[in-house]
């Protein structure tokens, strides 16, 4: 005969979450940067530049400089050793940020599809999911609150921005 175990509730507190989205609201509102104000900050001092993309998109191509710590890998741990002064500024993007490479900067949103064909349903918005919201209330969340947003599309091919990695590398030994 088969005993029903009983387990406790889950780590998750949605009221939690909630009460952190609200307060996080109006902070990141203040912290919308331009690329103009990113690449100024991005040269002071106790700065980083966090990638929480995939690592395997990471790899291929990120912004110069940026350090890289997987979304999924977010914990106070794993935070505190990458980002040790939770007062260090802290500049993150995400593939919504740029345009001009699909691939590796992948457009994340839902378009929503109907199967009631109407002009109404059909001009519905799609919803975008950009990692930078969720990297941004983690963020604050486990206490770095010194975060700032790029909140512009970029072109790749922008002259004021640097990329690196395998695939970077590639192209331009490609054109050497």
């Amino acid at each position: 005969m088969n005993k029903k175990i009983e387990y406790p509730k889950a780590y998750v507190d949605y009221d939690d979450f909630k009460n952190l989205v609200t307060e996080v609201e109006s902070h990141r509102n203040n912290r919308l940067i331009s690329l103009d104000e990113f690449l100024t900050k991005s040269k002071d001092r106790n700065v980083v530049i966090l990638d929480t993309r995939s690592n395997f998109r990471y790899e291929r191509k990120h912004l110069k400089g940026a350090i890289h710590l997987d979304f999924t890998d977010f914990t106070q741990k794993n935070l505190q050793k990458l980002i040790p002064d939770p007062n260090t500024l802290i500049l993150i993007y995400c593939n919504n940020n740029f345009e001009g490479d699909q691939i590796e900067f992948a457009t994340k949103m839902y378009n929503p599809k109907n199967k009631l064909e109407t002009q109404i349903l059909n001009n519905r918005k799609p919803i975008m999911l950009a990692l930078n919201i969720p990297t941004y209330l983690n963020l604050y969340g486990y206490g770095y609150k010194n975060i700032y947003e790029l909140d512009e599309l970029v072109n790749i091919n922008d002259d004021r921005i640097e990329f690196e990695g395998s695939e970077v590398k590639k192209i331009s030994s490609f054109f050497e």
